[in-house]
């Protein structure tokens, strides 16, 4: 026998919805028994465009690194950026899980 669902309470933004998910538990408001796979084939993780000023040097030795690797320069500083700051957080939470640098490197 099926155990009755709970409602999933309206939200007025998306940060209440998501501090409530932190907090409940999905299977008490989804069946997902049911659920069914889907592809957003145009969905983009967000991203926010930043200006860095770095040394010539290192700007060369990073542009080095990733023609040797054959990829552009600025995805393997997104790499080497990701991969520090789970370092930094001891893996304890990633702030951005669209982009994961395990899964960047693959691509690497």
């Amino acid at each position: 026998m099926k155990k009755a669902l709970k409602a999933i309470p309206k939200f007025k933004t998306e940060a209440e919805e998501r501090a409530f998910w932190e907090t409940h538990d999905s299977t008490e408001y989804v069946d997902w028994s049911t659920a069914q796979q889907i592809r957003f084939p145009n969905l983009k993780p967000s991203t926010q465009a930043i200006s860095l000023r770095l040394p010539v040097a290192l700007l060369e030795q990073i542009k080095v690194e990733a023609n040797r690797r054959d990829v552009p320069y600025q995805s393997l500083i997104k790499v080497w950026l990701a991969e520090k700051a789970e370092q930094e957080q001891g893996g304890r939470s990633r702030a951005n899980k669209s982009f994961h640098p395990t899964a960047a490197r693959e691509r690497l």
